[in-house]
């Protein structure tokens, strides 16, 4: 019997091989909408660190060696086991992440697609032959896999981004350690080790270890640990890359973005608000990927803005276990603080609050500020939280320089009904991804995600660009008869 109706069987543990008593302690499950209990998570320790290492680097040879389609079948039967709780997914996603219900569903959706595609990549092409000066010498170049993966996810899509490394990593012949982070152990870590152990992956090969920011310190300095592949802010991330650049270690790291949404003059502005309110709003704002710079053009800026005002004073902030609202509470109490301080500060420096700028506990309504400068925080930083800032501009110079001035780039989105003006837009801005008519939280797992700049380390997830990720380059020559060599 997998859990009892008392206690999951996570209930206060950690997963290295099985479920095991951690040597962290225990920390509560909380629901942010009320506050609640809703269980007991196991929190890991260094000592939990090293153990599952020890455990990853013996299972992860044999895991390699069995055959890719065993592996395969082990990664998309892990996918059905999702989808047939996908519900329970969507649950947790409501209580513990602050989600409302169509969040969560969607979370489980494109998971167990990424699952499938990440199990397609075991089938792909895993070498190239090059052509030789010497004669009869045949050269091989493979793609291995990198060893040991440790994975440490972000709180707001913690099944999704969570997913995204260890899927294809575990496909490609990888062990895998998963630091979820423990606000949300539960979705981001309980239950995927649930599914994999329930799909019969071998002991050893998947670890979950919920744990803070000690438990991640102790996965980057790790050398049996071969590379890290961290989602979160990009102040993080810094120290992340520049230890792993120490050791020499693997490192892909996607991180924070200041994304704008370009309105031209000729936009359909009804589409365009669209866009905009879903892309600054979904999931209180809490996205990487969010909308948090609006450059409008002055001929349409004061429509635009109107428009995107009435939509975000119709839009209902409350307890997402409801199933009646739009937007659910923020994470913590700290972020409320700091969403509020940028816009206050925002309006002290002379922007106008058109709609929202108000909380009531962690409930933060739906903003809209006009009349943002430059120069204001609420434009320099990356909110996580439901704000939409309306920076007018006056030609499509100043709309890319204003784009191009932060250090982000992660994503960006464009409209105009002239689509080749949009295209040469999208070439001059310094964005991983960009979205014409469109908005920035767009994500398709066959296709490489990743940002530049301060966004990210240059790498990729998606498609083909995971197997960059997640292996490493093998050359192999050979030839029939050893050559005579001068000495």
């Amino acid at each position: 019997m997998r859990e009892t109706k008392e206690q999951p069987i996570w209930y206060g543990k950690v997963f290295s091989s099985n479920w095991v008593e951690a040597r962290g302690g225990v920390a509560n499950v909380v629901d942010p909408s009320n506050g609640d209990i809703l269980g007991i998570t196991g929190v890991a320790n260094g000592e939990d660190v090293d153990a599952a290492v020890n455990a990853a680097k013996r299972a992860q040879k044999e895991w390699a060696a069995i055959p890719f389609s065993e592996r395969a079948a082990i990664v998309r039967k892990a996918a059905e086991k999702l989808k047939e709780r996908e519900h329970e997914f969507a649950d947790w996603n409501v209580r513990e992440c602050g989600a409302i219900r169509p969040k969560g569903l969607w979370e489980a959706g494109i998971a167990y697609e990424q699952m499938h595609q990440a199990a397609g990549l075991a089938y792909l092409s895993n070498g190239t032959l090059f052509p030789s000066a010497v004669p009869g010498r045949m050269n091989l170049c493979q793609r291995v896999p990198v060893g040991v993966v440790g994975v440490i996810a972000p709180w707001n899509f913690p099944l999704f981004l969570a997913m995204r490394s260890v899927a294809p990593a575990l496909a490609l012949g990888n062990a895998v350690i998963l630091k979820p982070d423990l606000q949300t152990a539960v979705t981001g870590g309980a239950l995927i080790a649930e599914i994999f152990s329930d799909a019969g992956m071998p002991d050893g090969v998947l670890h979950v270890l919920p744990g803070g920011a000690d438990v991640g310190e102790s996965m980057v300095a790790n050398s049996g640990i071969n590379m890290i592949s961290f989602t979160g802010s990009t102040q993080v991330g810094r120290l992340i890359g520049e230890k792993c650049g120490r050791m020499l270690k693997k490192v892909a790291l996607e991180l924070g973005g200041n994304n704008v949404h370009i309105v031209l003059p000729d936009a359909d502005l009804d589409g365009a608000v669209s866009c905009a309110a879903w892309g600054t709003f979904l999931h209180q704002g809490q996205v990487c990927m969010a909308a948090g710079r609006h450059l409008v053009h002055r001929d349409v800026a004061q429509q635009y803005a109107e428009k995107l005002a009435l939509r975000a004073k119709n839009l209902v902030v409350g307890d997402p276990n409801s199933d009646r609202v739009h937007l659910g509470p923020l994470i913590n109490d700290k972020q409320v603080v700091r969403v509020h301080a940028l816009v206050e500060s925002a309006q002290s420096a002379g922007a106008k609050v058109l709609a929202g700028g108000t909380y009531q506990d962690r409930y933060y309504q739906a903003t809209v500020i006009m009349d943002v400068k430059p120069e204001m925080e609420v434009f320099k930083s990356e909110i996580f939280g439901p704000v939409a800032p309306i920076t007018v501009f006056d030609s499509i110079e100043e709309a890319i320089e204003l784009a191009n001035c932060s250090e982000y780039g992660l994503a960006a989105s464009i409209h105009t009904r002239a689509l080749a003006t949009g295209l040469d837009i999208a070439k001059r801005l310094n964005t991983g991804m960009v979205h014409i008519n469109d908005q920035p939280i767009n994500c398709e797992p066959h296709v490489p995600f990743g940002g530049m700049g301060a966004s990210g380390s240059g790498g990729r997830f998606g498609g083909p660009a995971s197997i960059e990720e997640f292996t490493q380059s093998q050359w192999i020559s050979m030839v029939e008869k050893p050559a005579n060599y001068p000495f």
